[in-house]
């Protein structure tokens, strides 16, 4: 039977859309459409299997039709291979449809930003990359070292599916000693990063019918996760005069039978907000008072804080550790992102249902990475001289950005307690003109000027839940943030704002 792949190019406005088939044409052939279907009619030829291309004008199939439940099937009548019979003919049909949920979801804006920033600085272009999270300090060298002795001495076979028993042992040790936690090692499970410990969390508890609150800015990562269990999220926006943290009224004013998850990530991705313990107390009685809420308290930047500030791990406020499932990981504080590395420290009741839904996805982590990060605790308390080094770094480059960012004009910053993120605000600049031609709307198109005319890539915040602001990394060197406020500046003074936006910045 003739193999055939068919490729849908959809989302285009006109007539150019197009169906790719194959990789050759034949004269005989001859194509019909109707409303999500195309039809390839054909003779049977002489060869035994072929492969043919055909490029169709008018085909209208849109995404958004298959996501609202319409068919998305194409049907190709090709010909059977040669065996001495003539004019025979099979059909096949490909169903191109998504599992809604999969369709709906968003793609990481950080990720896009960033990739196209690289690939520009690949291309040759000089553009300075202000959007990924990554600490640009090296991996310390005793987790290196350890990582590379795991992987000469034959530690690479399978893990047990929740992490080697050495590396839970210390994660317990951990949590007691720096976060006042007790969790014993069936409690504790290592997965490959801190992103898919919070997934499985999510999945681990959220069913559909069910809401999670989401405090806006977020992560970007957190409500796609929840629209993917089947939940709803509920973003509650806070506010830039409030460091952008939820405040208890806020939290009772979303709170009903539905409500399943409460998201807490501090110090905060993307403002760099930190919750104070009587903020944290105050949550506490709230979420005690309901008997179905849970906590996901996201601590992956708990030693990227800057004093006077402290971390609180919410667990362990009095009767949150049945409630609350808590993320860490090694990928912030330890500059190891690419070992993919991260775990989850629940009830054991959440934690064996995460690690049944690990065990069907990925399986255990990677066995050198566990032995890296194994050796990434033994550094000492809260990551011993190494992280308070890279810490007293980013403070720095904190200070000395907030400084820069606070004398431009029209533009509104929470100074951040800890993470390595600025969140400033730029609407004033929304509607402005931009020099020799040309208009900023809003966060995504001030993105889009500072990345091509300034080549300095930030992340709008929109992807953040908070349209007016731009997230800014200055996990970079001091003379990148630098030679990059200086592009911003100049490209601000490329731009003519409004009078009414002016007046209301």
């Amino acid at each position: 039977m003739l193999g055939v792949q068919c490729q849908v190019v959809s989302g285009l406005p006109s007539a150019q859309n197009a169906l790719n088939v194959g990789s050759s044409s034949h004269a005989d052939l001859k194509t019909t459409f109707s409303k999500g279907n195309l039809s390839v009619h054909s003779r049977a030829w002489a060869t035994g299997g072929c492969e043919f291309s055909l490029r169709a004008q008018k085909f209208h199939q849109r995404l958004s039709e298959r996501n609202s439940g319409s068919s998305s099937i194409i049907t190709a009548m090709a010909p059977a291979p040669s065996n001495g019979q003539s004019g025979a003919t099979s059909t096949q049909q490909l169903d191109l449809s998504l599992n809604p949920r999969v369709a709906a979801l968003k793609s990481s804006k950080t990720m896009f930003v960033a990739d196209k920033a690289t690939a520009m600085k690949e291309s040759g272009i000089d553009v300075i990359k202000l959007a990924a999270g990554e600490p640009d300090f090296r991996t310390p060298q005793a987790v290196v070292e350890a990582g590379v002795w795991a992987a000469q001495n034959n530690l690479t076979r399978y893990t047990p599916n929740a992490g080697t028993m050495e590396l839970r042992k210390a994660i317990c040790h951990k949590l007691q000693e720096e976060n006042g936690l007790t969790y014993k090692p069936d409690e504790i499970l290592v997965s490959n990063g801190a992103k898919q410990s919070i997934a499985q969390a999510v999945m681990a508890v959220c069913s559909p019918g069910d809401e999670a609150i989401i405090p806006a800015p977020f992560w970007v990562s957190y409500p796609e996760m929840v629209s993917l269990s089947g939940a709803t999220p509920v973003v509650v926006p806070t506010l830039l005069e409030d460091d952008f943290l939820l405040k208890p009224e806020q939290l009772l004013k979303v709170l009903n039978e539905k409500t399943r998850l409460l998201f807490l990530c501090s110090p905060s991705n993307p403002t760099g907000s930190v919750y104070k313990l009587e903020d944290l107390e105050a949550i506490a009685a709230i979420v005690a008072k309901h008997p179905r809420l849970l906590v996901v308290a996201d601590e992956i930047y708990e030693h990227i804080i800057y004093s006077p500030a402290k971390h609180h791990s919410f667990a362990a406020l009095p009767g949150m550790w049945e409630r609350t499932l808590t993320v860490n990981g090694f990928s912030k504080a330890f500059a190891m992102t690419g070992w993919r590395l991260g775990y989850l420290a629940a009830p054991k009741h959440f934690l064996v249902a995460a690690n049944k839904i690990q065990s069907q996805i990925t399986s255990g982590a990677c066995s050198i990475s566990q032995r890296a990060g194994l050796a990434a605790l033994n550094l000492g308390y809260a990551g011993g001289e190494v992280v308070a080094e890279m810490v007293a770094a980013f403070r720095q480059r904190r200070d000395s950005m907030v400084k820069k960012l606070q004398a431009m004009d029209g533009v509104k910053l929470s100074v951040p307690q800890g993470a390595f993120y600025l969140f400033p605000d730029f609407s004033s600049y929304f509607g402005a003109k931009i020099e020799g031609g040309g208009t900023v709307n809003d966060a995504n198109e001030l993105c889009e000027f500072f990345l091509e005319k300034c080549l300095v890539a930030l992340v709008p915040g929109d992807a953040f839940g908070e349209p007016k602001c731009l997230r800014i990394s200055y996990a970079a060197s001091v003379e990148e943030l630098e030679e990059a406020v200086s592009r911003i500046e100049k490209g601000l003074k490329l731009l003519t704002r409004v009078e009414s936006t002016v007046s209301s910045s």
